[in-house]
């Protein structure tokens, strides 16, 4: 069984009267939306579990001191 999700194919077709550049600006607000380039790029490069692990911690660490601050801040 496969680890990958299904890929998924993004389909436009021109509408009556649309221009080329509104089809395509149509078409990569779709990509965008659908998040393929942002999951091919995480995926280049293998990282390590520990490695992502690390990096939602420090995240975590960053919002709280964000939040901490933005509450002092208030103050």
């Amino acid at each position: 069984m496969s680890k990958h999700r299904p890929r998924i194919s993004i389909h436009v077709t021109k509408k009556q009267g649309e221009s080329n550049d509104k089809m395509v600006a149509r078409f990569q607000k779709l990509v965008k939306g659908s998040r393929i380039i942002n999951e091919t790029k995480d995926k280049r490069y293998f990282t390590k579990p520990l490695k992502k692990l690390k990096l939602r911690i420090r995240a975590l660490k960053r919002e709280e001191f964000r939040a901490k601050r933005e509450k002092e801040r208030f103050l």
